[in-house]
């Protein structure tokens, strides 16, 4: 056996020694506190207290106590009869880098650090907080934390937790891994008031060894969980979380919530960065990853309640329907489906002629449907519209009247006819409506409160269905072309050829060393000529003064050559002469090596104007035809692009080559951190870069 194959068997047991302290860490038969106390003002003795109904093995570890608030106590963790799942350290930070390694030692499987005092105050912080990653890393124990509010596994009434209330969450299907204790204990209270319950609900804190692929690639083969919500307040390995997502999202649905709306792209040089900051960045890898991105923590506890309760078939637009009494929520509901995209179709006639016997004269029933104030009829109604052809999941919407309609006996003989998703939202006094929902819940049917949340509820099960559908494609591989260095610096016209290599057209032009030149390509290429300034340390040409349209003779060449030549350079007589190209709308596509994910491709609208519309789509690479399309058709402006007011009906496969282009020569030139084609000029011919740039790392 050769040192590398000893090395990988050597990785490869170390590994699954994590996993498996990593199971015992959240799902322990046996807890030690170490820091324990009898001081009810101390972190140990909360600690206890809050253990206090763990079944299994609870112990003390206290060097000048023999027994704490009734449990055994030990002086160290060494002396233990045998070593424990998990080890509670409740001191202070200075003292946890010893207690980690008398942990390892004594084959504890993980330990979750309560106190702060690490990176988040620098300084000496950064260096203990390294020492405890050098210790998981070498010797297989798992750290949560620190600082962070720990977690709670109902299913093993383990409430590593210690704020009040958190030992009366009910366990359930949904299990949250929150970047933040804070928003962990957020979301889990939530998801209780919603009737539903946890499998798991972890803080990650610091996050030095556990975070937050490794708590989902447990939940992905865990029977207790049925759907995942995470919170996110950066990603360090997102290429990592983005390929284990694309697997874990087949099989659970998986709901996010972002931190960071307001960050901008940390590139400076080009439009492209502006264009597309690390948030989002994030949102699109997420979300091409096959997960439901919604933007607060009521939405995400909402959505991640009604997921685990059952998703829709994966198909690229799912059909909705909505019946409901009420026609003033009824349109903002259908107002909200339609804000968000979802296809509301009208019924087939079969539909139609089968409401009109059920209902009224006079009520509404193409979609939505307007039953009026609900009769004995109203599960027959539903039952009509889920069984029509066009419709995937219907919405009931009815203010509470317990008189009139028991939302359970209402919908329960709908769901016996039918396949479909039915959804149920109410508004009234909490005493009427909280039977209702705990009735529903209890028989695995959705209901929200309101309106708006119906609708936000809807574009989740949808948004699941259409990420499943496009995850159902066969998976792009790309084979790298070169893992050669490119000749860098680029100026536009290496930057130029270099993309024509895959495919990305460009108006004829010519490269110019001194004005002898110049002349002779004016007069050699068709006219009108653009004259531009070439120089590899001039990023924005038209910011500079150096680029010149409709040059159509021997003067206003000469002029620009004279404006071109006072401009400070490394190279001031070389310019660029290149024919003028047709008219048509202009697009940015550029692309970024993100540190975390990789590279990713922006297009947007604009061309000089990008920045100021910040209209933009977002993937990673590598991207396929069905990807660019998307893309496209995500842009607000897209209108632009099919003929809107007199502009050419532009060729989108067309655009769309370019796309997958500047994935492809990120992927193939690792050395290439950023592409910028700005303006992109289509027509329905063509799609034209009329500049470029490259940065590349020397």
């Amino acid at each position: 056996m050769n040192a590398s194959t000893i090395g990988a068997d050597v990785s490869g047991r170390l590994d699954n020694l994590r996993l498996e302290n990593l199971r015992r860490l959240l799902s322990p038969r046996s807890i030690a506190v170490v820091g324990a106390s009898s001081d009810p003002s101390k972190a140990g003795s909360q600690a206890l207290k809050s253990l206090s109904n763990f079944p299994g093995t609870l112990v003390a570890v206290n060097p000048r106590e023999r027994e704490v608030q009734g449990f055994p106590c030990y002086p160290t963790l060494a002396a233990l009869p045998e070593p424990v799942d998990l080890a509670i350290f409740a001191i202070p930070a200075q003292h946890c880098v010893k207690a980690a390694e008398e942990a390892a030692a004594a084959g504890v499987g993980g330990i979750f650090i309560i106190s702060g005092g690490f990176s988040e105050i620098g300084g000496a912080g950064v260096h203990l907080q390294e020492q405890l990653a050098r210790i998981c890393s070498q010797t297989g124990l798992r750290l949560l934390g620190p600082n962070t509010s720990g977690f709670i596994n109902p299913h093993q009434a383990c409430v590593a937790s210690f704020v009040p209330g958190v030992d009366r969450l009910r366990k359930g299907k949904i299990a949250v891994v929150a970047q933040s204790g804070g928003v962990n204990l957020t979301l889990s209270f939530l998801i209780h008031r919603l009737g539903a319950g946890l499998s798991l609900a972890v803080g990650l804190g610091n996050a030095v060894d556990v975070g937050t692929s490794d708590v989902v690639r447990m939940l992905a083969d865990d029977p207790n969980t049925d759907a995942i919500a995470l919170h996110l307040e950066g990603v360090p390995r997102g290429r990592e979380l983005f390929d284990l997502l694309r697997d874990v999202t087949r099989r659970k649905p998986t709901v996010a919530l972002i931190a960071g709306k307001s960050d901008i792209g940390e590139f400076a040089v080009s439009h492209t960065g502006n264009l597309m900051g690390s948030h989002q960045r994030t949102v699109a890898a997420l979300t091409q990853a096959g997960v439901v991105v919604v933007d607060s923590t009521d939405a995400l506890a909402e959505a991640a309640v009604v997921l685990s309760q059952g998703r829709l078939p994966a198909k690229a637009n799912s059909g909705v329907a909505l019946v409901t009494g009420q026609a003033g929520p009824g349109l903002l509901i259908v107002d909200g489906l339609k804000a968000a995209g979802l296809h509301v179709p009208e019924f087939t006639h079969e539909t139609v002629d089968r409401l009109r016997t059920l209902l009224p004269p006079m009520t509404y029933v193409k979609n939505p449907v307007d039953t009026g104030r609900p009769g004995s009829n109203f599960p027959d109604v539903v039952a009509s519209v889920a069984n029509d052809e066009k419709i995937d999941a219907v919405l009931v919407f009815a203010l509470s009247e317990p008189s009139v309609l028991d939302p359970l006996a209402a919908l329960q003989p709908a769901l016996a006819q039918t396949r479909k998703s039915i959804l149920f939202g109410t508004l009234g006094m909490p005493e009427d409506v909280e039977p209702a929902l705990n009735a529903l819940a209890k028989s695995g049917i959705p209901a929200v409160t309101g309106p708006e949340r119906l609708a936000k509820a809807a574009a989740a099960l949808v948004s699941d269905s259409n990420a499943q559908s496009r995850l159902s494609r066969p998976r792009l591989n790309h084979a790298r072309q070169s893992n050669k260095r490119t000749a860098s610096p680029f100026n536009e016209d290496s930057a130029k050829q270099l993309l024509t290599r895959y495919g990305v057209d460009s108006p004829n032009r010519r490269l110019c060393a001194d004005r002898d030149e110049a002349f002779t390509a004016f007069h050699d290429l068709r006219q009108p000529v653009v004259v531009k300034i070439v120089a590899t340390d001039i990023a924005h040409k038209t910011e500079a003064g150096g680029v010149f349209l409709n040059v159509s003779n021997e003067a206003s060449l000469t002029a620009a050559l004279d404006a071109i030549a006072l401009i400070p350079t490394s190279t001031p007589a070389q310019v660029l002469i290149e024919e003028m190209a047709p008219p048509g709308v202009e697009l940015i596509v550029g692309g970024v090596r993100d540190p975390s994910w990789g590279p990713c491709v922006v297009v947007g609208l604009g061309g000089v104007m990008a920045e100021a519309l910040a209209d933009s789509a977002v993937r990673l690479a590598p991207i396929d035809d069905m990807d660019a399309a998307e893309m496209l058709s995500e842009l607000r402006g897209r209108q632009l692009l099919d003929g809107f007011r007199g502009l050419p009906r532009c060729d989108r496969a067309a655009i769309g080559r370019v796309i997958i282009a500047v994935g492809n020569i990120l992927l193939d030139h690792p050395d290439i951190s950023e592409l910028e084609i700005n303006p992109l000029r289509v027509s329905g011919t063509s799609a034209l870069a009329l500049d470029a740039l490259i940065l590349a790392d020397s």
